[in-house]
């Protein structure tokens, strides 16, 4: 059971804050809700608690594993599937684990297949996606300016090419 005020992250959509836990009655079954209100917009969404693990809701990351994520990203690629919809459905499933390191490691694949070849629209709209989370979280654990914390991963993506 989270907090409200815990700073979590919601696979796919970002991270945010839990604002409150209501009861709400749903389709006629009242359940308890965390409230979450999400860094990225002025959105707000309702996860039920009893399904948050199932959703992959999770406290964002210590200082120490948001300082491994970002080293991930200077190691070599990995060789990922030369088909483009394979390669996005084993993305995006990375991406909807909730893992900072599956992020990150999105992140780096498709930033190196991208200086090889251009990506499809779809999977550069992936790679942007996991871009943003990964300094989404980064920013909010080391209590960075995005603009900063973008500097730093573009650094490191371009260190590992180099």
């Amino acid at each position: 059971m989270y907090k409200v005020g815990a700073k979590v992250v919601y696979p796919l959509h970002g991270v945010g804050e839990i604002s409150s836990i209501e009861d709400k009655t749903v389709l006629g079954e009242t359940r308890s809700y965390y409230i979450i209100k999400l860094a990225i917009s002025d959105m707000t969404v309702m996860i039920p608690t009893h399904k948050s693990d199932d959703l992959g809701l999770r406290l964002v990351v210590t200082t120490k594993v948001a300082k491994q994520a970002l080293k991930l990203i200077e190691e070599d690629s990995v060789q990922i599937d030369e088909d483009w919809k394979a390669r996005y459905q084993h993305n995006f499933e990375k991406i909807k684990s909730g893992s900072i390191f599956d992020v990150a490691e999105v992140v780096r694949n498709l930033f190196h297949r991208n200086r090889i070849k251009e990506l499809s629209i779809m999977e550069k709209k992936l790679y942007e996606n996991a871009y943003r989370l990964l300094v989404d979280e980064i920013s909010i654990v080391h209590d960075m300016a995005k603009e900063e914390v973008q500097s730093i991963v573009a650094e490191k993506l371009m260190k590992a090419v180099t």
